[in-house]
């Protein structure tokens, strides 16, 4: 089933992309929660004429994430956890923890806009994420995982 989003879906997309999901989960929870709708011919279409007349501000959004990836690609990230045995963690790091760390140093990007791969770290060592501040633009971020001092 191909649905037309009305809002940012987190793990999903953006708002006016069409995207194919499960029948069920397009009828019973998107559409009702108005989070998407049908992607008809005529919506589609209707959709066009949206993101033509939203051309000018879509170019400010695509400049504005360049900047966001811009200043990422230049960081070097290093988060320190507690240590049970070995290299276990007490707790885990998610997108929450890695968020609140690149606000910390000045990059503002949102919670939704970062996915790392494999969703929660629970051991030391080097994980990669994805920033994908605009649905256009991503870049890979590498960071360590590092025991307390």
């Amino acid at each position: 089933m191909e649905v037309i989003l009305t809002k940012d879906v987190e793990n999903l997309g953006f708002e006016f992309e069409v995207v194919s999901v499960k029948p069920g989960y397009g009828r019973n929870f998107l559409i009702p929660q108005g989070l998407a709708k049908l992607a008809t011919p005529a919506n589609v279409e209707e959709l066009n004429k949206v993101l033509d007349a939203r051309k000018a501000e879509e170019e400010a959004l695509v400049a504005e994430a360049n900047k966001i990836i811009d200043a990422v690609k230049g960081l070097e990230i290093v988060i320190p956890a507690k240590v049970g045995e070995g290299d276990k963690l007490f707790g885990s790091i998610n997108n929450a923890d890695l968020t609140d760390l690149l606000n910390k140093k000045g990059v503002n990007v949102e919670r939704k806009h970062v996915s790392i791969l494999g969703r929660n770290i629970k051991r030391l060592g080097s994980y990669t994420a994805i920033i994908k501040p605009h649905r256009t633009v991503e870049t890979e971020l590498s960071f360590d995982v590092v025991p307390e001092a």
